[in-house]
């Protein structure tokens, strides 16, 4: 009886990789900002999903949609990126946007941002 009791109660072990929410990985090292209404912002990180920024969490209200436009400082020049999400998240002088779905040029952009960040950390790596 004490047997099936405890053999109940024991943890069990497992590594089975852990579930999350995500479909993108964040990117929290490139240099962004995002501009709503003529406001800037400073971004925490962003993925092709979404994006965290700092900001006034009473400006926005849940699920109100929101025209924006990223900008990105790359090595020789600033890409900006016109799109649009909704707001998913709010908490803590913080504010999660989930984007529309991409068409492909803002897909392409976002991946020479990638490529950008990439060449730039092995270039730094290559410095000696």
């Amino acid at each position: 009886m004490f047997q099936s009791l405890f053999s109940n109660l024991q943890r069990q072990a497992s590594n089975d990789p852990v579930l999350t929410q995500r479909h993108y990985p964040r990117r929290a090292n490139d240099r962004c900002v995002i501009d709503i209404c003529g406001q800037t912002f400073p971004v925490e990180n962003w993925s092709y999903g979404g994006i965290l920024l700092w900001g006034d969490e009473r400006m926005f209200g849940m699920d109100q949609e929101i025209d924006f436009t990223l900008k990105f400082k790359l090595r020789n020049n600033v890409i900006s990126i016109n799109h649009r999400g909704h707001v998913v998240r709010k908490q803590n002088g913080m504010v999660a946007l989930k984007f529309e779905p991409l068409n492909h040029t803002i897909r392409r952009a976002f991946h020479k941002i990638v490529d950008d960040a990439a060449a730039r950390e092995f270039a730094n790596s290559q410095a000696v």
